[in-house]
């Protein structure tokens, strides 16, 4: 008799433990759904436009830069990764860790001296890359726009 109480009090408390932990690893599951995260908002009329730059799980997604002010292709390209640069550390994030990159010129005829202003910026592992020249050219009159996606 002794020993079937016991075999009934540890099937029940099985059953218990079993229906809590169940309970707690669907709760650890729902917590642990990414979500996305933004930086840098800019906002037009009191309403969120963009991004600066969007973090979803180990990824980092920078939103285009471009140079708005009076200059060469040279300063341009300068100006643009620094930026970049910029969002990436507030994102936590740096250009080694940057996979992909877009590059919008205003004019191909620019490509060469873009790429001298280019080269080195990410490290020994440079990210793979696409160069288009935009039709009717990149806006706000800078003459390279540079978007990327890194990792944190």
């Amino acid at each position: 008799m002794k020993s079937e109480r016991r075999s009934i009090i540890k099937k029940l408390f099985a059953s218990v433990a079993g229906v809590a932990g169940f309970g707690m690893a669907t709760k650890a599951k729902a917590d642990a759904t990414p979500e996305k995260e933004v930086g840098s908002v800019e906002m037009y009329q009191d309403v969120p436009l963009f991004s600066g730059h969007t973090k979803f799980n180990n990824l980092v997604f920078v939103a285009g830069k471009g140079a708005h002010f009076e200059g060469d292709i040279t300063a341009h390209t300068k100006h643009v990764l620094d930026e970049l640069e910029k969002e990436l550390i507030k994102a936590g994030s740096s250009m080694e860790k940057v996979l992909k990159c877009s590059v919008f010129l205003h004019d191909l005829n620019d490509y060469k001296a873009m790429n001298e202003a280019y080269k080195g910026r990410f490290g020994n592992k440079p990210p793979c890359r696409t160069t288009v020249a935009v039709y009717g050219g990149v806006p706000g009159d800078s003459l390279v726009e540079i978007d990327c996606i890194a990792y944190v």
